[in-house]
């Protein structure tokens, strides 16, 4: 957690505190996932990925999620379609987090800016204190990086980015929701289901707190109960899945 200041307040941070010292209470705290056993390298080691045109990955995370994504992103293939991703994380934390990822995990990534175009083969992440939202200008996908108020008392909002994905990307988008605390991301992720996007939940027996998960569950928002060590396989299904195509 970041110290009090300029970008979050005494009372922020306190409401913070809280749902962390909860979440701390009942997280599952498990060993490290088991090192590969062979000595091919993350960036080479995940299979070429046929894919259509435009496709999203959009992904939502908090407690238990660092870990998490970065199981995910490194079973994902070099040449995935562009992923947009929500981690509840303070700000000048999501930038070394992006850093480590683009280190270890087949895809290019890093930390969004405002305006970046959303491409096969780069995962952005939301910076901390930063929503982050999908944009769609004819056949161009950009993400939107912007301040505004706090939703499930978070920002960026798993359920902001979502939303604008339901909205911009329809069918042509696969929403994952992952480990975490509360509600953040579950009526997104219904918004994402209505429009015709695959969804997937982690399940509970890897999450390390399965509050996110469980409610977007609870709500029918989740297509796919997926647990963690499939997850990238069941996303790599989805994804190449034909889709028609979204009017611009």
């Amino acid at each position: 957690m970041s110290k009090p200041g300029s970008a979050y307040s005494v009372a922020e941070i306190s409401e913070a505190l809280v749902d962390k010292i909860h979440a701390a209470a009942v997280a599952k705290i498990g060993a490290p996932s088991k090192p590969r056993t062979d000595s091919t390298p993350a960036k080479q080691h995940a299979s070429t990925l046929v894919y259509t045109s435009h496709k999203i990955i959009a992904i939502g995370a908090s407690t238990g999620g660092t870990r998490a994504i970065e199981e995910v992103l490194s079973g994902l293939p070099a040449n995935s379609p562009g992923t947009l991703i929500v981690q509840h994380m303070p700000e000048h934390f999501t930038t070394g987090f992006a850093q480590r990822l683009g280190e270890i995990c087949p895809m290019e990534v890093r930390e969004a800016r405002n305006s970046d175009l959303v491409t096969p083969g780069v995962a952005l992440i939301a910076p901390g204190n930063y929503h982050m939202l999908l944009r769609r200008s004819g056949a161009r996908y950009s993400a939107v990086v912007k301040t505004g108020p706090q939703v499930h008392h978070q920002r960026p909002s798993v359920d902001v980015l979502f939303h604008s994905v339901a909205k911009h990307a329809g069918p042509n988008a696969v929403g994952v929701i992952l480990t975490g605390m509360g509600s953040d991301g579950a009526k997104g992720l219904l918004a994402m289901h209505e429009a015709g996007a695959p969804t997937l939940a982690q399940d509970e027996a890897s999450c390390v707190v399965f509050g996110m998960p469980r409610e977007a569950i609870a709500l029918g928002a989740a297509e796919h109960v997926v647990p963690l060590n499939r997850m990238s396989a069941r996303i790599i299904e989805m994804v190449s899945r034909p889709t028609a195509a979204v009017p611009c």
